[in-house]
């Protein structure tokens, strides 16, 4: 029997604005590549991975320079205006020139730290979950909701309350339907899951890693390069 073929998918069309700066943050230096460039070989050599398609801006002048060699072991396509119509850009892309591909991995652009381990774990446990599963970690600080004034208005119950993290793992047919159905109804998604969760479905949490960071503000530049050399090192 063949093995389930997998896509990575990993939308590089965003500008940023939390982060600030020149530069946009996928296309950062960090450990002498692009944070995008780790992104992308996270998924470069694994056997089940059939392809990988970046999403990029329209005006995106930074990809084949930022990236190099990589530049030509992926695919391209144009985002759109939020992340969940590039993502649906991606997925019309795979859908029309690798229909053979039965799950995506949808993975942030800013997320270089992503470990094998992690990767591996997903794989096996998502593709054993009809809807699909996400990398998260559980919460583990106390969590605040702040009032009109800046205040504390209350301490949020933290009892199973996960973290999400990507790559987010789903069946390629069922993510396009299920983000179609939820802008076709003006849900705000704010990631891949959501939309999923929107339709019905309840994907696998897997367990993630503290080191799988998001860049998002400045400071965590600095928490990903140290992961990364740490791994280097091990």
């Amino acid at each position: 029997m063949d093995s389930p073929r997998v896509h990575a998918l990993i939308p590089a069309a965003g500008r940023g604005t939390r982060y600030g700066g020149a530069v946009l943050k996928q296309y950062l230096p960090i450990c002498g590549k692009a944070v995008l460039a780790h992104s992308i070989r996270a998924f470069q050599f694994h056997p089940l991975i059939a392809g990988i398609t970046v999403i990029l801006s329209e005006d995106d002048r930074w990809f084949e320079s930022a990236v190099g060699p990589l530049s030509t072991v992926v695919e391209t396509v144009i985002g759109g205006d939020t992340r969940a119509q590039s993502v649906r850009n991606g997925l019309r892309h795979i859908m029309e020139n690798h229909p053979g591909s039965d799950w995506v991995l949808v993975h942030d652009a800013a997320r270089p730290c992503l470990s094998p381990g992690c990767l591996d774990r997903l794989l096996e446990q998502g593709m054993e979950s009809p809807d699909g599963a996400i990398l998260a970690i559980p919460v583990g600080d106390t969590l605040k909701c702040e009032g009109d004034k800046g205040e504390i208005a209350t301490t949020v119950d933290r009892f199973r309350l996960w973290a999400a993290q990507t790559p987010q793992l789903f069946q390629v047919e069922a993510l396009a339907e299920a983000i179609d159905a939820a802008q076709l109804k003006g849900a705000e998604l704010t990631d891949e899951s959501s939309a999923m969760e929107y339709s019905g479905a309840s994907p696998k949490l897997v367990m993630g890693s503290a080191a799988n960071i998001k860049i998002t503000h400045p400071g965590d530049l600095a928490m990903a390069e140290a992961w990364l050399q740490r791994n280097e090192q091990s």
